[in-house]
């Protein structure tokens, strides 16, 4: 296993709230508000976007995990800022900025790799299934649970909709329950489940499966991959040609088509 060193970034993110450490080519950013249960607060909000907006710049950079410290992963948005004293246009700023940093995950070149332990709700559950791949330990469990306190999830339902079956998503929208990690990887929310004590050895496993292969391939498949979902199947077949019709001339697919014609031989 490679040596964990801390990576610094500018003086901007705040990594009280989000730590930020590289291993490899590999980064995690750790949601470090355990006590209290790393709710999606307006500060941490701002703190993950600039530090993933920074890893996107970053080569070196191949995988990003997005874990979080203590028994949650998040328990969503922090309520104290949605109280009585919260206007309208309040509410517009907070969530158009935790859209924001949604699809900053979505953007990103590298793939993003959730580390779930505990319970991710509401708008901790859209985080999850905004990126890319996650593995969750056996004791995870999940749920958009705003519909219990007279909120719909509305923002969390967009990512939801686009991982789990339309009526699986709307019972979970609709009814606030949790399901458990088993559940949530049979509806597609995660890919692999593993007891707790294999979680970081199956994370890293993974991470460094994917660090292994081309990065420009990988960066140039994530776009084409979320794009053609949103394309009449005439026009993602048009995009999907043409995006590897470029990826095929690049020199790390020149270089392994080289490589393997030759073994051929």
């Amino acid at each position: 296993m490679n040596a964990t060193v801390e990576r610094p970034v500018n003086s901007a993110p705040d990594e009280s709230l989000v730590r930020i450490e590289r291993r490899g080519p590999v980064v995690h950013l750790t949601l470090n508000r355990a006590s209290k249960r790393n709710v999606l607060s307006a500060a941490t909000i701002a703190a993950l976007k600039a530090m993933l907006e920074q890893l996107a710049l970053d080569r070196e950079v191949r995988v990003v995990v997005l874990a979080a410290e203590g028994r949650a992963f998040s328990a969503g948005h922090d309520l104290t800022e949605m109280g009585p004293d919260a206007g309208t246009e309040d509410m517009r700023t907070l969530f158009t900025a935790c859209s924001e940093l949604m699809l900053t995950i979505r953007h990103l070149p590298q793939p993003v790799i959730a580390r779930v332990q505990g319970a991710a709700t509401a708008a901790g559950c859209q985080l999850v299934a905004m990126c890319d791949l996650a593995v969750a330990s056996s004791d995870a469990r999940f749920a958009v649970s705003g519909i219990n306190l007279g909120l719909f999830c509305a923002t969390p339902a967009v990512a939801l909709s686009r991982n789990v079956l339309q009526k699986p998503a709307m019972e979970m929208l609709l009814t606030g329950d949790f399901i458990d990690a088993q559940s949530a990887r049979e509806r597609g929310l995660v890919n692999r489940v593993v007891p707790p004590e294999l979680l970081d050895a199956e994370i890293e496993k993974l991470a460094n499966a994917i660090a292994a292969k081309s990065a420009a391939a990988i960066a140039a498949g994530k776009r084409l991959f979320y794009e053609q979902q949103e394309l009449s199947i005439e026009a993602a077949y048009a995009k999907a040609a043409e995006v590897m019709a470029c990826n095929a001339v690049m020199d790390d697919a020149r270089l392994g088509i080289a490589r393997f014609t030759k073994r051929a031989d």
